[in-house]
């Protein structure tokens, strides 16, 4: 059984649809890179299966039951949201930030500080303090509070530099490997994504037009490229099998 999965999603905002007919599955302990250009249908994605936005078509499923439409119960179940924009308070410090974010739970902020070493020293500091990588850790830091089963991660790296994008994938690819959590993550640094991921999805104008396992599309950057560019249906190369999976319109 999948930890997630989208069949036939279709969904958006008003009469346009971002996303198209989308099938998507993420398992336990899997890291799934969900890449395209801006305005692919990316975040709409995230955001439908977090409970935020209503498909318009198929269905979303966490752990085969389907997905409430309110976000708290999703999370609750298990499935945890790590927003764009970080969803943290600038004016309270790091340790103000986690106990909001632990809510009625018991106990896990020293787990957290444990598996984030960085925020250690920091848990006094207010967050507005904080460079952009910690503050990002800081939001990993509360969605592990909820004790996620899966998360679904927005963009980890808007704004920050890569050497700080460097520091937080690893972490992402740990928190699959040791806390069996799946992951869908959408990145813009897409070496950096399928470096750590173990697949990846292209959208393009709301439709999957790439899949494949990371190693794959990274042995293929020509392939990739087409896709982000709208050109996935070129000619597949002959002789062996190809090493991606090109998805037609």
């Amino acid at each position: 059984m999948s930890a997630l999965e989208l069949c036939g999603v279709t969904a958006g905002y008003g009469h346009a649809p971002a996303v198209r007919d989308l099938d998507l599955s993420v398992s336990a302990g899997e890291v799934v890179a969900l890449l395209g250009p801006n305005g692919a249908g990316k975040t709409t994605t995230l955001r439908t299966a977090a409970g935020l936005v209503k498909p318009d078509g198929g269905e979303v499923r966490a752990f085969g039951r389907p997905i409430a439409r309110r976000v708290e119960r999703n999370t609750r179940a298990g499935v945890v949201l790590v927003p764009d924009n970080r969803a943290i308070f600038a004016d309270l410090t790091v340790r103000e930030n986690l106990l909001l974010a632990r809510g009625s739970r018991d106990g896990g902020m020293s787990a957290v500080l444990d598996r984030l070493p960085r925020l250690k020293p920091l848990v006094g500091r207010k967050v507005g303090l904080l460079s952009g990588g910690e503050q990002q850790m800081l939001a990993l830091g509360k969605a592990l509070l909820a004790q996620p089963r899966v998360l679904l991660i927005d963009e980890l790296s808007m704004g920050l530099a890569p050497v700080a994008v460097q520091e937080l994938l690893p972490i992402v690819r740990a928190l699959a490997d040791d806390l069996w959590v799946g992951v869908l993550l959408v990145e813009q640094h897409v070496d950096l994504a399928l470096s750590v991921a173990d697949r990846a999805v292209v959208l393009h104008h709301g439709k999957e037009v790439l899949r494949g396992s990371a190693a794959e599309l990274r042995a293929d950057r020509d392939a990739v490229h087409r896709a982000y560019f709208g050109e996935a249906e070129a000619a597949e190369p002959s002789g062996e099998r190809p090493v991606v999976e090109t998805v037609g319109s």
